[in-house]
């Protein structure tokens, strides 16, 4: 006789207790009162006979049971979203959601998606630059990167930082440096101080992406590297995005330092050039993070992973 198993709902509510350590937080993912999920988890300790949860200090800790059964439960409610999908017949429309931030979006992943769309036209696409996940470089608390997963309806994310993101499967993309950018026609014969070395900024704008986010290369440190005297660091033009930065380098408003990687597409284009190749290498990278855990979309996001390292791996990404 198979064994009888508690309802549905009071597992879910374990599993979001378990995963946030908050009835508060699972309460709101669930969209129920914290009093309904308190009595979840009472209910569920009763029918089992056992403790789940601990209380300490008004902090919440898992048993050893429970931290043994959190992750095939896991695996036992994505493998519940997979049959649901199979009876809606969705299966071979497969769709994946992929975060990174904006700027990486837009200059480089949004330009090189028409090659994984030819390659794989079963597997749909939603990509998100929300900002509630802008990329930090701490390390993540065991087990909060994968509520972040969940919350947010992500399967990948392509991050910047360190690459300390625990509990996550974690892989290199890019390593990345910084060097000047500008409109070819400030290196032009035709222009009064055509760009020729770095003394020559000091007839030219500055340009600065002020973007709040660790890591972001600044005109002060490229300069000091260099050895670059008589420029002053701080004047010029500055903006809160790269983008936009970027916008106004094309436009030849001035000189824009930033990650090559970002200004590949523009400069291949003939819309932007390295007026002078000294490049200012930086400790972050681009690092694509995905769940410990294998989702219902595995198939999907392995060929999007495995697409995404190829296009890193091409000369000039």
């Amino acid at each position: 006789m198979s064994q009888q198993l508690p309802p549905l709902n009071a597992l879910r509510a374990f599993e979001a207790v378990a995963r946030h350590l908050s009835f508060t937080k699972a309460a709101a993912e669930l969209n129920v009162t914290r009093a309904a999920i308190s009595h979840q988890i009472k209910f569920l300790e009763e029918f089992l006979g056992f403790a789940l949860i601990e209380r300490h200090n008004r902090t919440l800790v898992l048993t050893k049971a429970a931290v043994a059964a959190l992750p095939p439960l896991r695996s036992g409610f994505d493998h519940l979203a997979q049959a649901v999908s199979l009876m809606h017949g969705e299966r071979q429309a497969e769709s994946i959601t992929v975060w990174a931030a904006s700027s990486f979006a837009s200059k480089w992943l949004v330009p090189r998606l028409h090659r994984f769309s030819r390659q794989h036209p079963d597997i749909d696409m939603k990509i998100s630059g929300d900002a509630g996940l802008v990329d930090t470089d701490t390390a993540t608390e065991s087990g909060a990167m994968d509520g972040v997963f969940r919350s947010h309806q992500v399967d990948v994310m392509i991050r910047f930082g360190f690459g300390h993101y625990a509990g996550c499967r974690v892989d290199k993309l890019l390593s990345v440096s910084a060097a000047p950018l500008c409109s070819p026609a400030l290196v032009s014969e035709a222009h009064p101080h055509p760009l020729r070395a770095p003394s020559d900024l000091v007839f030219h704008t500055l340009l600065h992406d002020d973007t709040a986010y660790v890591g972001h290369p600044r005109w002060a440190d490229w300069l000091a590297l260099h050895g670059v005297s008589g420029v002053n660091a701080k004047r010029g033009l500055h903006f809160n995005h790269v983008s936009l930065a970027m916008e106004a380098a094309i436009d030849g408003q001035g000189v824009l330092l930033s990650i090559k990687n970002l200004a590949q597409c523009d400069i291949e284009a003939g819309r932007l050039c390295i007026p002078f190749a000294l490049d200012m290498p930086l400790e972050q990278a681009y690092y694509i993070v995905r769940p410990q855990y294998e989702g219902v979309r595995q198939r999907a996001v392995n060929a999007f992973v495995a697409w995404l390292q190829t296009e890193a791996s091409a000369p000039g990404s």
